[in-house]
């Protein structure tokens, strides 16, 4: 498992923690004006961090349903604030927080794939480059089975160069 793929998961699971941390909480301690509920803004970022756009979505609604949930268990708390605008308006929060954080998480990740890969790859021929090729050799080698090793040379690569410029050069690799 990759230390990516663990530290999602990581995240996964400390969220889940903290919603049922947030709703006991509120069960606990919350009277009308404390705003406990808005510490549900941790694991939503956390569950959009982990899984994306769309599960920070979901976050923000599973929040939604807690908040409501605690409101109708909590003694201290009328039931009836569960049915005010205040309930849509903190969904409408909850969930565009959970977008965005999972949107930024989703652009994050794609950035670092194409920087990984930019890393990689010669920028004008498009294949790997030298590091990544003396990594698989090593890999290969260190495996102790047989392999293929096929090396290459452009004739007369220094005369276009000099002759005919760079940019020439440039084009007979990429061809």
């Amino acid at each position: 498992m990759s230390a990516a793929s663990l530290h999602r998961r990581l995240l996964f699971v400390t969220a889940l923690g903290l919603y049922a941390a947030v709703f006991v909480a509120f069960w606990l301690f919350e009277i009308p004006g404390l705003g406990v509920a808005h510490f549900f803004y941790i694991p939503i970022a956390l569950l959009a961090l982990s899984g994306g756009t769309w599960l920070g979505l979901a976050g923000g609604g599973l929040a939604t349903a807690l908040y409501a949930l605690a409101i109708l268990v909590t003694p201290r708390v009328p039931s009836g604030d569960v049915v005010t605008y205040a309930t849509a308006i903190r969904f409408v929060n909850y969930t565009c927080c959970g977008l965005l954080v999972g949107w930024f998480a989703d652009q994050h990740r794609r950035h670092l794939k194409e920087l990984r890969e930019l890393a990689e790859r010669d920028f004008l021929t498009g294949i790997l480059n030298t590091r990544v090729f003396d990594e698989a050799l090593v890999r290969r080698c260190n495996a102790g089975g047989p392999f293929l090793l096929l090396l290459a040379d452009m004739d007369d690569l220094k005369l276009v160069n000099d002759t005919h410029g760079h940019t020439a050069g440039n084009g007979e690799l990429r061809r």
